[in-house]
């Protein structure tokens, strides 16, 4: 893939008007590597509707059919699993690819904990602790942790991730205290698909500013957004499907004329830039839509013009 700006793909995951679809996935994933992206990511919805696949599990696969892309997930709610269970995941799953693995997390909120058996109380505590614990886990070879939720006494957990000291950290963040926690634990910040250029902006600037507070270097802190899109011509039929999607997806059409970029090349490129202009050093392409065509059109068409 030509141009400057590391960009990864949403790997096809939700399929609303159809069944799952594997030799689509596959077809994709194959052709994403030889057109060079430089990732390929998942998402998490656990309770829904329509069809979306887990996103560890469709890593597990998409490991399996790549060689050179990294895989990630942007973003895992860990208030909602068990971090000892998902460090060993993670861990794992960093062997069956080979040290490619790009973890997101996030501390959620929109999802009610108890139906997963956690209670709503000290969830902030409780995601903090969490991603303490899976660090433990995955870098010491005895663990001694006294925590508010959990406590362990000189345990080990086998095989290490590949990559030391561990898979890189993405947070999903949007308030200044979730950003502030994104530069304290994190190794990375992706901006949702779901939040507008100008929130971007304004979220990327603050994370410039709390890199700056904490005397962290930039270079060591990725900032990326992952970006809805649909290219065509067509504007007002781009629109009135990438509606179509919201509606089903987040059951809010309006995200759609906010928060995605569509129209002609020339009007997503510089909706692009807007992006590139705010700070971003990667992108992540998330068509919702002729997934297949807007594999080509991204690498052709779009990316060598940023």
């Amino acid at each position: 893939m030509r141009g400057n700006t590391p960009c990864g793909i949403a790997i096809p995951q939700v399929f609303t008007d159809g069944p799952v679809d594997l030799p689509h996935i596959r077809r994709f994933l194959e052709r994403a590597e030889t057109l060079g992206y430089e990732s390929a990511w998942t998402q998490e919805t656990v309770l829904s509707s329509f069809a979306i696949l887990e996103p560890l599990s469709l890593l597990s696969y998409a490991a399996g059919v790549t060689t050179r892309m990294r895989l990630g997930v942007s973003v895992l709610l860990p208030t909602l699993r068990n971090p000892i269970q998902l460090a060993k995941i993670l861990s794992s799953l960093d062997h069956l690819c080979a040290g490619r693995l790009d973890v997101g997390v996030a501390a959620g909120g929109h999802v009610d904990e108890t139906l997963f058996g956690y209670p709503k109380e000290k969830r902030i505590r409780r995601f903090v602790e969490g991603i303490d614990l899976m660090k433990a886990l995955w870098t010491e070879a005895s663990v001694k942790f006294e925590g508010r939720f959990w406590r362990l006494d000189g345990e080990s957990m086998e095989p290490k991730p590949v990559q030391h000291p561990h898979p890189p950290l993405w947070f999903g963040a949007r308030v200044e205290p979730a950003l502030r926690r994104a530069v304290r634990h994190g190794d990375a910040w992706m901006g949702g698909g779901s939040s507008s250029n100008e929130d971007f902006a304004e979220q990327s600037a603050t994370i410039r500013r709390l890199l700056d507070e904490a005397d962290r270097d930039p270079a060591s802190f990725r900032i990326s957004k992952r970006v809805y899109i649909a290219v065509d011509d067509d504007r007002d039929r781009a629109e009135r499907r990438l509606r179509e999607w919201f509606g089903v997806r987040y059951g809010n059409a309006d995200m759609a004329s906010r928060d995605a970029i569509w129209g002609s090349v020339a009007e997503c490129v510089d909706k692009t830039r807007e992006i590139l202009d705010a700070g971003a050093q990667h992108l992540l392409w998330n068509p919702v839509f002729d997934e297949m065509e807007h594999l080509e059109l991204l690498a052709d068409e779009i990316v060598p013009q940023l």
